[in-house]
């Protein structure tokens, strides 16, 4: 029963890994892109942050589809959108269209980051929820390494014309993606949202026969006490999960992790690497940030999540204090080292914590539209960073730049450590119980 849930994870887990890949991948061909077009900054920048912008959206409205359609069928559609992008961009003869393209990607990526997780953790048993939940983060990071990687071998294949080949290796996964989700069922928590029950047993009891009945009567009951799946998320009993999953995913971007993503290559060779070095230590964030999150999906559930969270705040403060002093010396000999601290820290924590943390603090009536709510805040941030970071970058220089991020992680780290509940272990209706008010 536990090879169904880990089989179904896996697969709609692969949405994490396209994820990761459309986040990371344009990083290798953002310099010919605009060399090809000729580029200003501005365009520069809006043509780095488009996909973004498209993320943006699909998360803000992830949960439509997501609660009229099903989770599955919403999956099915953002793997339409994944295969679409990748042979459009690819493809595109122009920047216009190369636009349109990325955006669409975009719009996958926002709302796989509502819909995937918000499938495995209605799925899984509150014992591995949280490593169910977490494989999703761990393939987004798969993905991240598997773009740096697939980058720095592809470059100069095609000549000037490498960066198609880096954009459209993606349709690969996307396709197979697609094809696997045929094999899933549908979530038993939306089947009961939606009158039947039925159904909804017959997949708890794929998962376990023994607790099958008592699962259902339990949702059943709790959904009893809900006002109806079109109830205002605003409303005054979700207040405590909304401010705590807003916080969260605002501090997850306030790390400064997209910039440093996005524009890994350029910041090694603001430190003096040639450009092969720094696609090459580009790959090595990919590899730490794979290691660590690997790491922390395999000790979230003993350890919990507000643990995993203590530990990564204080680690990122200390790696962005540690870079940003670097930057003001001009002594940038152990700014890679630095780098790859920082990394392994948030990868430990907010990397591996967000999307299960924000999946487990809202209630049926809702949850669709407390994890588009905690998306949308992630990815509007993520945006507006990767969009200005930049420009920031070179009117504050390097030093400022990092040391407003490590002021951020001691916002964060007070956050942890004043705010946030402690959800492991629990079932998702025990933990609507301690967060929602009544």
């Amino acid at each position: 029963m536990k090879k169904n849930v880990f089989f179904w994870s896996v697969v709609v887990a692969l949405g994490g890994l396209l994820f990761g890949f459309d986040t990371a991948v344009i990083s290798g061909a953002e310099k010919s892109v605009q060399a090809l077009w000729q580029l200003s900054a501005y365009q520069h920048g809006l043509t780095m942050s488009i996909a973004l912008i498209g993320t943006v959206i699909g998360a803000i409205f992830g949960s439509v589809p997501s609660d009229r359609l099903g989770r599955r069928t919403t999956l099915s559609w953002i793997a339409v959108l994944y295969l679409v992008s990748a042979v459009g961009a690819a493809l595109s003869p122009a920047w216009v269209p190369f636009m349109v393209f990325r955006f669409l990607g975009g719009l996958g990526v926002g709302a796989s980051s509502v819909t995937a997780p918000l499938y495995i953790s209605e799925v899984s048993p509150p014992a591995s929820r949280g490593r169910m939940v977490g494989m999703f983060q761990f393939n987004v990071v798969l993905g991240i390494l598997l773009a740096f990687l697939s980058n720095y071998l592809l470059a100069g294949v095609g000549g000037e014309q490498d960066w198609r080949w880096m954009l459209g290796v993606q349709a690969v996964p996307a396709l197979a993606f697609f094809l696997l989700l045929f094999r899933i069922p549908e979530s038993p928590r939306w089947l009961i949202r939606h009158d039947r029950p039925d159904e909804a047993r017959a997949v708890f009891e794929r998962i376990d026969p023994a607790t099958a009945e008592e699962n259902v009567s339990a949702i059943l009951v709790a959904n009893a006490t809900d006002q109806g799946s079109d109830e205002s998320l605003w409303a005054r009993p979700y207040r405590r999960p909304v401010i705590l999953a807003m916080l969260f995913a605002a501090f997850n971007q306030l790390s400064g992790i997209n910039a440093i993503i996005y524009y890994a290559p350029r910041i090694f060779e603001m430190t003096g690497r040639g450009e092969s070095a720094a696609l090459l230590s580009s790959a090595g964030v990919g590899l730490v940030n794979f290691c660590f999150t690997l790491l922390a999906v395999n000790v979230i559930d003993r350890f919990g999540r507000r643990r995993l969270m203590l530990v990564g705040s204080l680690g990122l403060i200390l790696t962005l204090g540690l870079v940003a002093r670097a930057f003001y010396s001009q002594e940038f000999g152990a700014v890679p080292l630095l780098l790859f601290a920082y990394i392994a820290f948030f990868a430990f924590s907010q990397g591996a914590v967000i999307w299960v943390f924000i999946s487990e603090i809202f209630p049926s009536a809702v949850r669709a539209k407390g994890q588009a709510l905690g998306s949308s805040t992630h990815w509007v941030l993520a945006a507006a960073i990767t969009f200005i970071f930049p420009a920031l970058a070179d009117k504050l220089g390097g030093g400022n730049t990092f040391a407003f991020f490590g002021v951020m992680m001691v916002l964060q780290l007070l956050y942890v450590w004043k705010l946030m509940p402690e959800t492991k272990g629990k079932t998702l209706e025990d933990a609507d119980k301690i967060l929602v008010l009544h």
